[in-house]
Parts: structure tokens; sequence; C-alpha cells
């Protein structure tokens, strides 16, 4: 039976959703259901009007086209808001003072959710992770299995749809898990930690904190599941209660899953060969690990694992094979936002890359790419804020081919120039989109796009 928690803290409770994004939309949804009055707020007027009177047939107040910071004296209990909006923003920065209660939609979901609850966060390979942990639990477990969270599906959503015997795996980012001060996943998984989203948390060890509120209410009878490769991820590893069970891609422990000798393991056990996960690169390798630590935690046959490792192709834009066309194979990676993210996706290769790069100009430079543009860069198109910059980089390559397009549509057609059988065409920019689209999906489908029309071909699903 389907039978979500009945959370009665938010009863007559007088609560502000701001922003109207999925998440938004769902939290005042359900705060309604859960017996809150609600008011919504959005610093834009929605494009669609049917936005705004769906919330209003449901008895929500709607304030739109700006974001009243005289709302933080309107006795508000709560603030839900949407988790890409900064804590410095006037308003939320009202209710901080006032020591107003701040919350994510993550927080309402997990609070309703009855189920076994898998959480996953890291700075690279959240979304791989939570979809190979979710697709094992549901090839080898007898209940439901879904995911939700920063993986584009509404927690909140999803958690009113399942029962106790249910596995719900989220992913959450840094933003959502610094508004979920409650929420307790039996197994939390930090894929690894790099330094992402400084301009919103300031300092590393503001985003490493945040990152920790995954495991912030486990105890020993939960789990903490943690990439061991790096000594500062075993030494953030210590700043928990739960058990940690390790996983390794250079067999620095045994404990838990790693790889030794081309083969993966599971506490001793062999689970399979690393060379049939289907998805390439290391970086698969590594989230592949994650995901068996989680699935055999949760009781998911060896035989399930395998089938999912050996069938599933990809998420859309984190290394997504498209299609191979004349003897070249293009790769949209435009989930790559980060330099971390495109020096493990060139590490994935061993034929000639031409790699597409470039976007917003977040104020660094890019010599760490410098050696992997040697192994691995046959040629190289910038494009965006910081095209000069990855230039730069390639010149410190030595690489003999750096050409400048509009952005990484137009880029497209000017890779295949370059190209010859046998090269890899991969869109794996290093930087964040908003400089020309409104989001790394947009950049992704609008390559898949430029490659559709440059080929004649659909996209291979």
């Amino acid at each position: 039976m389907k039978q979500m928690n009945q959370v009665t803290k938010y009863q007559n409770k007088k609560v502000l959703v701001m922003g109207f994004g999925i998440s938004g939309i769902n939290a005042a949804h359900l705060l309604v259901k859960l017996g809150a009055k609600v008011v919504a707020n959005d610093q834009k007027t929605p494009k669609d009007p049917a936005v705004v009177k769906d919330l209003e047939q449901d008895g929500i107040k709607v304030i739109t086209g700006s974001n009243p910071v005289s709302l933080a004296d309107d006795g508000f209990d709560y603030l839900v808001k949407n988790p890409g909006i900064p804590y410095g923003v006037p308003l939320v920065a009202a209710f901080v003072k006032k020591g107003i209660p701040i919350i994510t939609e993550a927080e309402l979901g997990y609070e309703i959710f009855p189920g076994h609850l898998i959480s996953v966060t890291g700075s690279n390979g959240k979304t791989t992770t939570t979809t190979l942990i979710q697709r094992m639990c549901a090839e080898g477990l007898p209940h439901e299995s879904k995911y939700a969270g920063n993986i584009g599906v509404s927690f909140s959503k999803v958690a009113a749809t399942m029962s106790a015997d249910d596995t719900l795996v989220t992913e959450l980012s840094s933003f959502q898990l610094l508004g979920a001060p409650e929420i307790h996943p039996h197994i939390a998984v930090i894929t690894n930690i790099f330094s992402n989203h400084l301009d919103y948390h300031k300092t590393r060890e503001n985003y490493i904190n945040a990152k920790l509120n995954i495991t912030r209410n486990q105890t020993k009878d939960d789990y903490l599941i943690m990439n061991w490769d790096r000594d500062e991820w075993q030494q953030i590893a210590k700043r928990t209660n739960a058990t940690v069970i390790p996983f390794s891609r250079q067999d620095r422990s045994e404990k838990g899953a790693y790889e030794k000798d081309g083969n993966i393991y599971w506490q001793g056990e062999k689970i399979m060969a690393a060379s049939d996960i289907r998805l390439i690169g290391p970086q698969n390798v590594e989230n592949a690990l994650a995901a068996i630590a989680a699935a055999k935690l949760s009781g998911v046959d060896n035989q399930a694992i395998v089938k999912v490792l050996t069938t599933f192709g990809g998420v859309r834009h984190r290394l997504q094979y498209v299609m191979e066309y004349k003897g070249r194979r293009f790769y949209n990676d435009s989930k790559s936002t980060d330099i971390e993210a495109t020096e493990v996706a060139l590490q994935g290769f061993d034929a000639p890359v031409i790699l597409l790069a470039g976007g917003l100009d977040r104020g660094y430079t890019f010599e760490r790419l410098v050696p992997y543009f040697k192994k691995h860069v046959k040629a190289l198109i910038v494009f965006g804020q910081c095209k000069d910059k990855m230039k730069d980089a390639g010149k410190q390559a030595g690489l003999s081919t750096i050409i400048e397009s509009e952005n990484a549509i137009t880029a497209v057609p000017e890779a295949w120039k370059l190209s010859e059988p046998g090269d890899v065409i991969l869109l794996s920019p290093a930087n964040a989109s908003w400089d020309q689209f409104p989001s790394f999906e947009v950049r992704g489908d609008k390559f898949i796009a430029a490659v559709e029309k440059l080929t004649g071909q659909k996209e291979q699903k």
C-alpha cells in the first residue's frame, strides 16, 4: 500500500515557497496537503499563466515579478527555497536574520518518504552513480525502486508515490543539502569532492561541510560509502558517525568495492572484469564501484549488478555516446562543467580526440588540462567567454590545430572537417554553459541536434 509518512509539523503553519521550478511547485502543493498555509513567490512572472492558475486553484497565494523583502515580516514559520537561490539574496538573508527555518524541497521529500533511502552526492559522477544504483535495485530487489532529486525528478513528488518496502535513490546537490537539516539516508554515497561552486559556497570548507550534511544524522547502523583514492577523502570520512564503506579504483582498501588487477571485487569476492563495464573511462569504474557497494548493502545479488553494468550505456549529457558515422565516434559530455570532469573524460579515450571546449568564464585558467591535451587531443575547438584561456592551454600543450567557433553547435561541422576515420569528436566543455545556453542540458541537446544534422542520422539510444 502506498502511504507516505504522516507529517504534522506544517499543519496551520505559514510557509513561503520561493522559486517556481519543478521542486518549488511540487513543494507548494505538498505543503497544502500537509495542512500549511502557503504563499508562492518567484522573481519572474511565468510565461505560462497556467502555472499561476494551478497554484491558485490549490488555495496558494501567488506573488510574482519580484522577491519583496517585506515578506520576511509577514509571520512565516518556514521558507522553502529553490536550492540554487543564494542565501545572500535580500529576501533569503532577511529570513536568515530572523532565524526562520530555511529548507529545500529535498527535506520535504525525506520527511514524507516511508521506505529505504539511498542518497548520493559528490562533485562528479552523482547522476551516473544514482542511475546505476537505482537500476541495480530495480533488477535485483522484489520491491519498487525509483530515483529522484537533483537528477531532474522532484524528490517529494516521487516520495509521495512509494511505500515502506520501496527503495528511493536520490541525487543531492550541495545546494539541496544546505537546506535538508533532518535528512537521514540509511546509505549515503560521496563519489568524490573537488572544488566546485565556490562562487556560491565561498570557501572549499563550506562546500565540504555542505556535502557532509548527507551523513550528518547517520548513526553506526547506517553506511557512508566513500571514495578512498585520495588521502583527503579518507580524512573527510572520519567526520561521520556512520559505518564507512570505502570504494577504490587504486586498490587502496579491500573492505568495500575495489578494482584490482583489472577485476572488480566486493569485500574479496570477484564480481566481474572492469573491461566488461559498458560505460567508458576510469571515472565510470569509480561510479560502478560506488554503485556496487550501495547495491550489495541493499541486498542486490551479483547477477543483477553484472547485468546492469554490462548493458547500461550512460546518462544523457554524461559522456553519452551519440553515434558513429563514417568511422568517427561522437560523444556528448556537456555535463562536464569543471576541469576535473573533462580530465577524466579525456582519460577514457585511446583514439585521437577532437575536443570541443569552453563556456562561462569563472576566473580560472586551464593549465591543468595541458598534460591531458598532450596525451589525448588531436585538435581543439574553443568557444564562449573563456575561449582565449582554453586556447592558451592548447598552445602550452603544443597542439598544432586550435580554432575558434561561435558555440558548441557551430563547432560540430568544424570538428568534422578536421576529423579522420578512427577519431573521437567530444563535447566536454570544462565550463558551465550559462554564457550561451540556459543549462548544460540545452547545450548538450543542441550539440546532438547539430550532429544529427551533419550526419543525417538519429542519435543511438
